[in-house]
């Protein structure tokens, strides 16, 4: 997996997502899959108009 380094203000912003004792590595992986979720519903909803 690729290491990725970041600022402080992100931290913060990820820390305030935070649940409990959950990592930065489970936020990312639900932020990315809310990320694709939409991307999926904004592709297929924009097919529905044609």
């Amino acid at each position: 997996m690729p290491s990725v380094d970041l600022d402080a203000e992100t931290i913060e912003r990820l820390d305030r997502l935070r649940i409990e004792d959950e990592t930065y590595d489970e936020i990312i992986n639900e932020l990315i899959n809310i990320y694709q979720a939409e991307e999926l519903t904004l592709f297929r909803g924009s097919d529905e108009d044609y």
